[in-house]
């Protein structure tokens, strides 16, 4: 062989490695994992989102015999952490624990550097126990009741949010498109002011399962649970289904991975993922968060998070939602 037609060669060979490598990578790395790996929680300690994050974290390291790091990113209402992992290495040790309204809404209602597409779905890990609460002394005891006396009453009735484009927020947005019922918006800095103002008949409504102990001990009225299931810790409030709405509330947490992680290995994630949420106790956990298991796989996720957006996003361009 001549030496310019080795060098010929050896040029095409190079070329061709960089669109070889990661399905090389994927198809060959039997030892993966073979060092820790890192979680990221755009949220401080203490929510639901870092204890999720923990919680199936320290399952997965087991399962996986590697350990989870965790690592909590605040700020910029949770975005700045979920660009932050977006622009991670995609080589398998890298995922991102994150929940609706930072992946699906925040991308459309400002500039904030990525899309739901820069991720790898890797997993559904659960749903909340959503709850529409109204005012102990609303003239309606249920969303059937509600629904009604807002269509005799249009935007007579008040419900609060913890901010525009929450994901409370777009709940009720999306539940009233979908109920054809017109409510006046009252957004709050957080959910703890909002309910002291439910609780003080000054706003009618809010959809936010925090108000369930509220609702329990008899202060507030429980309307529906948003989720597919009663919540057990108020098993006689009737879902919304129950009520004749078949409407999904899209509130969930998942796992993600940064945009061209190996399938082969986003697929063993799965799998760990899916035999974590399997083990005792973990719906107990969960529960403490106002939350439930509901796994979906990677292809099945991928469907459930375009057809989110999709909804998500119609909505804040038809209401002209934005942020600063």
């Amino acid at each position: 062989m001549t030496t310019t037609r080795r060098i010929v060669l050896a040029t095409l060979a190079a070329a061709a490695l960089p669109a070889l490598a990661p399905a090389a990578l994927a198809q060959s790395d039997k030892n993966w994992p073979s060092k820790p790996i890192h979680f990221v929680t755009p949220y401080p300690p203490g929510g639901s989102s870092d204890t999720i994050t923990r919680f199936v974290g320290d399952r997965v390291a087991k399962l996986l015999g590697q350990p989870v790091i965790v690592e909590n990113k605040p700020g910029a209402g949770a975005t700045l952490g979920t660009a932050y992992a977006a622009r991670l290495a995609p080589d398998g040790y890298n995922f991102f624990v994150g929940p609706t309204a930072t992946v699906a809404v925040a991308p459309y209602m400002k500039d904030v550097g990525y899309t739901y597409e820069s991720f790898e779905p890797v997993a559904k890990l659960a749903s909340s126990y959503g709850l529409i609460t109204a005012r102990k002394d609303a003239p309606f005891s249920d969303y059937k009741g509600m629904v009604a006396y807002a269509k005799a009453n249009p935007n007579k009735l008040t419900f609060a949010s913890n901010g525009v484009g929450s994901i409370v927020h777009m709940t009720a947005v999306l539940l009233h498109k979908a109920a054809g019922v017109q409510l006046t918006h009252v957004p709050y800095k957080g959910a703890a002011e909002s309910q002291t103002d439910l609780m003080a008949g000054r706003i009618d409504l809010m959809y936010d399962p925090v108000t369930a102990p509220r609702v329990k001990n008899g202060d507030l009225k429980g309307l529906a649970t948003t989720s597919d299931v009663r919540n057990p810790q108020l098993p006689n409030i009737p879902t919304l289904k129950e009520q004749g709405f078949d409407l999904d509330s899209p509130s969930w947490f998942a796992l993600f991975a940064p945009k061209g992680t190996p399938q082969p290995i986003v697929n063993r994630m799965a799998d760990a993922v899916k035999q974590a949420l399997e083990m005792p106790g973990v719906k107990e956990q969960l529960q403490v968060s106002a939350l439930y298991p509901t796994y979906e796989d990677p292809v099945t996720f991928a469907k459930t998070l375009k057809r989110d957006v999709e909804a998500l996003r119609d909505v804040i361009q038809k209401e002209g939602l934005k942020t600063e």
